[in-house]
């Protein structure tokens, strides 16, 4: 027997989302991201990650996500994956490649690891910001999951852009106090 799956936003992410509507900057919308995942440290919640979804020209915020692993117990329930759920939902589509010109942008705390680099690649978004790094997750005790430099290759072929170490030393500072409040290193 299978109970309904809920999948929700902690209503703390949800206020946090409302208080600005547009972000024009890559600066900007990282630093969301990064707002994101250290209020998830804070609060206990889940993982060291936050993720948000913007259209690219008007800089307006379409979704947020945080890792809401263990608060929902759901190994896929991670800062990217949910951002984009919520932004197919808040588009009423399945897809962000749209052919009205609209192209959106993934900012995300930390690089993505290899399930969201594939949920990346079929969400439509033509471009990812990524403040932390790969090796910086690691560094901490996350295992990434086998992402490769043709892992970046294989999106960039197929028009999907990533820029790295944005903000990283305030992102990496956030995996490292996840840690040392005792945060669980659920799949490392």
């Amino acid at each position: 027997m299978t109970a309904p799956l809920i999948v929700d936003m902690p209503s703390w992410a949800t206020e946090l989302a409302a208080e600005r509507t547009h972000y024009p900057t890559d600066d900007d919308r990282i630093g969301l991201a990064i707002a994101l995942s250290l209020e998830n440290v804070l609060r206990r919640e889940g993982g060291p990650f936050g993720a948000a979804v913007f259209e690219e020209e008007s800089g307006r915020l379409v979704a947020v996500g945080v890792n809401s692993v263990r608060r929902l117990a759901n190994c896929t329930l991670h800062a990217e994956m949910t951002a984009l759920m919520f932004a197919g939902q808040a588009q009423g589509c399945h897809s962000l490649h749209r052919d009205d010109g609209v192209r959106y942008v993934l900012a995300c705390s930390c690089d993505p690891c290899a399930m969201c680099l594939g949920a990346i690649l079929w969400s439509g978004v033509r471009r990812v910001i990524c403040a932390a790094t790969r090796d910086d997750a690691m560094a901490v005790g996350f295992d990434e999951g086998p992402v490769f430099e043709d892992s970046w290759r294989y999106l960039a072929e197929r028009e999907v852009s990533v820029q790295h170490g944005v903000r990283r030393a305030e992102a990496r500072d956030v995996l490292t106090k996840y840690v040392a409040m005792g945060g669980l290193l659920y799949n490392g």
